[in-house]
């Protein structure tokens, strides 16, 4: 694909591994790493596109699954007490594993993984009860074999602001 073609797809390129970003969506991700609040004229001024411009090519990132724009909230705060990490080792496909835990409500990161678990599941509860009741959801999930609970006792640091390769 040429360079021209990469700007007329919003600056994106499908590439095994992953989706390749041009240097104008890259610096739209990092600039809404620091401030998803940022209006589109200040992302158009900083990345040299017109505000209708700058629109669309944030809403391609969005529409292809690159990005969200969410607000991220310290759970506690919001009236969720209890937040862990389970390790889950599970029999037969991994993946079909975690697509399955990952269907629970409760549940809001799983990841498949190399090592001594073969999934790891982050859920964020109302107390130690509504805990129980998701480890008992989870360990019901066909494929499941054991789990290992993290409990998190302090929330040290939670950022999003990595920046792009």
């Amino acid at each position: 694909m040429t360079e021209t073609s990469t700007r007329a797809a919003g600056g994106l390129r499908a590439e095994s591994g992953g989706t390749r970003l041009d240097a104008t969506a890259k610096r739209i991700i990092e600039l809404l790493q620091v401030d998803g609040r940022a209006s589109y004229a200040t992302i158009a001024k900083a990345v040299g596109l017109s505000e209708a411009g700058a629109r669309a090519r944030v809403q391609k990132l969005m529409d292809n699954d690159v990005m969200q724009v969410v607000a991220v909230t310290d759970p506690v705060q919001v009236g969720f007490a209890r937040q862990a990490m389970i390790g889950v080792r599970s029999e037969g496909d991994p993946r079909a594993v975690g697509d399955r835990i990952a269907e629970l409500p409760e549940v809001d990161y799983v990841v498949t993984t190399a090592g001594s678990f073969d999934a790891l599941v982050e859920v964020v509860c109302e107390n130690d009860d509504h805990l129980l009741e998701i480890l008992r959801q989870i360990r019901e999930v066909p494929g499941v074999l054991t789990t290992e609970t993290f409990v998190y006792l302090k929330l040290n640091k939670q950022h999003y602001n990595w920046g792009t390769r």
